[in-house]
């Protein structure tokens, strides 16, 4: 895999790309910085992947819901004991145009 050149026109083009109107003086900073981050990562292209498959779902995916029982149930009036927003045994709520 060929390397990627980090120079002022690579970091212009990602700037255009991200929008951002860069400083000569950010340019001067920021163009260092690149060139050690792509540097970090070209550390990657080391490893011997060949014998991995690709993994698209680093989780195995799974159902975490548990399963529905049935269990004791409130009764109406148990259910609207505490709260004074009540009418004809059920939860009043506001008016909904």
């Amino acid at each position: 895999m060929p390397k990627v050149k980090v120079d002022r026109e690579l970091l212009l083009r990602v700037a255009a790309n991200a929008r951002l109107n860069l400083t000569e003086a950010e340019i001067k900073k920021f163009l260092p910085q690149m060139q050690d981050i792509l540097a970090a990562f070209s550390k990657l292209d080391e490893l011997d992947v060949s014998k991995q498959e690709p993994s698209f779902q680093p989780l195995p995916i799974k159902n975490v819901f548990r399963e529905d029982k049935v269990g004791k149930c409130l009764s109406q009036e148990e259910a609207l004991f505490n709260t004074t927003h009540k009418k004809d045994g059920y939860f009043k709520g506001p008016k909904v145009l």
